[in-house]
């Protein structure tokens, strides 16, 4: 709690008010205050996804009149409606056929045979999402945020234009406008995704049937847990990645480890490849491939061709020229540390603006930009996001990979532990994966830590905190843990950093 006081006290000293002034791109600006009039808001907030949701709801707790623009005309935007949510359902119930069939006979269970209905699979997606949207607009209720369902765009600086689902429009004003507007399917050149041959992730969690084959371009987290989706189910999943391995940003030791993983789960590779054409003219869909280096072009035919090669921002027809938002290159927009842009009054968040393209992240954006418009004081620390993809074994990371400490010439030390000598994981038979944990020598500090294991998404967590806190390897070491659990596989990879684990 010390630490977190001390910080929070470090940046109220080297921040401004905001009921005095900010900094943006070297130049001071005044502040808005708080809106008088009964149409106009607090805060106004154009998106309703995992950001811009919980931003409303935090402002309305902060006492702010807060509206929010949602055009979907359901609120959680990619996240909860085309994205985590309904991948997650996928992904666990494709996970409880692949055990039916592959792994009950192995704990005394038999079954006269195990079928997959995917139209029963696909309602029991839909209806998880479907309670969670209704959820979070009981929660706008509570708190007495104004949802406005259409799409929106800027007049000016206070004033949002909306075009409403039920075909008529409004004007919206606000002190403070937050764009929480996410991101979009980043597209290829030469690919038209028509969502039914050629898909995005939307189109790959509504597939009417398993495919034979499904081909996956790009081996990102996405690409990789719809894959496993498909695949689990029965496909032939075959990932093509023009990089030369899976999941950059993952620690190499442990992608490595990872690949070799899915690649016993029947997933093949194609890295180093680029894709040069898609052909549809028959039934199914070619594709024309070569060497990223360039060389000799081979084809590859599939049922279904999932495009998974990134997302982009998404600002369209939000006007952002029209009262002068500063983007960069990329499309992103350019705020301070306070979450503002240049213009006075106009606010972003999640994946608009730089940073990973995570729902977490753009939720606690989202309460700090509020804070800070309500006077208080925000924080968000990029460098302790997680990152969890949601395959099995899952693959969780937080804080920095080896190469990245070995680039800033820190001297360090790593410890790890297998899940085969975790008791947990013997006993229930499920012991694919490891423990890293990386941590500075002098003084143990945990720099970074990596976990391949069942539910390695949770496990992370204390990790987390770890590094929140500044905490040594000694610090998780020398914390008791529950036994039998698989978080005893983190405290000996911490017994092994700084000394040597009991178990291995």
């Amino acid at each position: 709690m010390a630490m977190a006081v001390t910080l929070a006290r470090r940046r109220a000293a080297a921040l401004l008010s905001p009921s005095s002034k900010q900094l943006y791109s070297g130049a001071w600006i005044l502040s808005r205050g708080f809106a008088t009039g009964s149409d106009e808001n607090d805060v106004v907030i154009i998106g309703g996804g995992p950001g811009g949701y919980v931003a409303a709801i935090k402002a309305a707790q902060l006492g702010l009149k807060t509206t929010c623009i949602e055009k979907r005309g359901t609120l959680g935007g990619t996240c909860l409606n085309v994205g985590c949510i309904p991948s997650k359902a996928l992904l666990h119930s494709s996970h409880m056929y692949h055990e039916a069939k592959n792994s009950f006979a192995h704990h005394g269970i038999k079954v006269s045979s195990v079928e997959v209905d995917v139209p029963a699979m696909l309602a029991q997606k839909d209806k998880a999402v479907g309670n969670l949207t209704k959820g979070i607009e009981g929660l706008f209720k509570k708190n007495k945020v104004n949802y406005v369902k259409g799409y929106g765009k800027f007049l000016s600086p206070s004033e949002v234009s909306v075009d409403t689902i039920d075909g008529g429009n409004t004007t919206v004003k606000g002190k403070h406008i937050i764009i929480a507007t996410g991101s979009d399917v980043k597209s290829l050149p030469g690919i038209t995704i028509d969502e039914e041959r050629i898909v995005s992730s939307t189109g790959a969690l509504s597939l009417k049937e398993v495919p034979k084959r499904l081909i996956v371009i790009g081996a990102g987290y996405i690409g990789l847990e719809m894959g496993s989706v498909w695949g689990r189910l029965g496909s032939e999943v075959i990932v093509v990645e023009f990089a030369g391995d899976i999941v950059p940003s993952m620690d190499g030791e442990v992608r490595k480890q990872f690949q070799r993983s899915l690649e016993k789960q029947k997933m093949k590779f194609m890295l180093k490849t680029k894709v040069v054409s898609v052909d549809t003219t028959g039934s199914g869909v070619k594709l024309t491939l070569e060497p990223a280096a360039g060389g000799e072009q081979t084809t590859l035919e599939a049922d279904v061709v999932l495009v998974s090669a990134g997302r982009t921002p998404f600002t369209a027809g939000l006007q952002l020229e029209k009262i002068g938002v500063e983007t960069d290159k990329m499309g992103r927009i350019l705020v301070n540390e306070r979450f503002a842009s240049n213009v006075l009054g106009v606010y972003a968040i999640g994946d608009v603006i730089p940073g990973p393209m995570l729902a977490h992240k753009a939720e606690e954006d989202g309460v700090a930009c509020v804070e800070y418009i309500a006077g208080k004081e925000g924080h968000v620390d990029y460098d302790l996001v997680p990152g969890v993809v949601y395959t099995h074994p899952e693959v969780a990371s937080v804080g920095k990979t080896e190469e990245q400490v070995k680039t800033l010439g820190v001297e360090y030390r790593v410890g790890k532990f297998p899940l085969l000598a975790n008791s947990r994981a013997k006993a229930i038979d499920d012991a694919e994966g490891l423990v890293k944990i990386i941590a500075e020598k002098e003084s143990d500090k945990i720099l970074g830590v990596h976990i391949m294991a069942p539910n390695a998404g949770e496990l992370i967590h204390e990790a987390a905190l770890a590094l929140a806190y500044g905490a040594s390897s000694e610090d998780i070491a020398r914390t008791c843990h529950a036994h039998p659990t698989m978080s005893e596989a983190l405290k000996e990879a911490a017994m092994a950093t700084f000394d040597k684990p009991i178990h291995i």
